[in-house]
């Protein structure tokens, strides 16, 4: 017997999407980009008009959530500085979709493992309020030798404010005092690659 997961790569995106979620919602469905596709939410106006519809986008959705355990999982196991890769997918499928931002804090232990990802403070579409007393009881409940942030931009935009900057200097500092290191700053909008503060020397 041949081994499925070669057919099933040979497959069009048409056919497999019938086998996530049936031929007659994958055809409602045909003309979306599979960027779209795993980022529809069932309360976005005009997405699901029929209840065919809202099935798929909810069995989209359990893949994509699916994905992300799997990710992370797969980062929990080593050296997150090791596959920065898989790091940045972990926080696009976690934060990318949202319409609100969020402040996150990735707590890693004495090797760079990832202990956890904590949606810590909420916002409105353009802005969140970070308090750095939370950021820091957060860590020292987890016993987190390291930590990543991360928020996400709503407006697509990667680009850092001045107020992501000067956020980020008071996070470091304030962590710092109680020996947690700071090791990167991810801005996460849409599907795009996240931005790391690490690689353009902001941190």
């Amino acid at each position: 017997m041949s081994d499925p997961l070669i057919s099933i790569r040979s497959l069009p995106t048409s056919s497999l999407l019938g086998l996530l979620v049936g031929d007659v919602a994958a055809e409602a469905l045909a003309g979306r980009s599979l960027a779209e596709l795993f980022h529809l939410h069932a309360r976005q106006t005009g997405v699901c008009e029929t209840p065919a519809e809202y099935c798929a986008v909810r069995i989209l959705g359990a893949a994509r959530e699916l994905l992300t355990r799997a990710l992370a999982e797969a980062v929990e196991l080593g050296d997150c500085l090791d596959s920065p890769q898989k790091v940045r997918d972990l926080l696009r499928l976690r934060f990318g979709d949202l319409p609100h931002e969020v402040f996150g804090v990735v707590l890693l232990d004495s090797q760079n493992r990832v202990r956890d990802v904590v949606e810590l403070f909420r916002g409105t579409l353009a802005q969140t309020s970070v308090y750095p007393r939370e950021v820091v009881k957060l860590c020292l409940e987890a016993n987190a030798a390291a930590v990543i942030l991360v928020h996400n931009h709503p407006s697509g935009s990667l680009e850092p404010s001045s107020a992501d900057l000067a956020l980020t200097e008071t996070l470091k500092k304030a962590l710092a005092l109680v020996d947690v290191r700071v090791l990167d700053h991810f801005i996460v909008a849409g599907s795009a690659s996240p931005l790391s503060f690490a690689e353009r020397g902001l941190i």
